[in-house]
C-alpha cells in the first residue's frame, strides 16, 4: 500500500473500535509486513485474543 494511503488507513484504524480494527487488519489488501506490524503496535494488547481468533478463521 502506498504511503499516503497507509497514513489515512492508520488514522482510520486509530479511531476505530476493536471490531473495526479487526476488520481493517484482516480485510485490507496490499499491506506489507511492516505495515501490518505498525497497525499491530496500535492494537490493544489486552484484546489480542480477538484478533488471533479472527485471523485463525481466514
Amino acid at each position: 500500500m502506498q504511503k499516503d494511503d497507509f497514513i489515512r488507513l492508520k488514522l482510520k484504524f486509530a479511531q476505530a473500535d476493536v471490531a473495526g480494527k479487526i476488520s481493517i487488519y484482516t480485510e485490507t489488501p496490499g499491506l506489507s509486513a511492516a505495515q501490518y506490524k505498525e497497525l499491530l503496535r496500535m492494537y490493544p494488547l489486552d484484546r489480542l485474543n480477538e484478533l488471533e481468533t479472527a485471523l485463525a478463521k481466514l
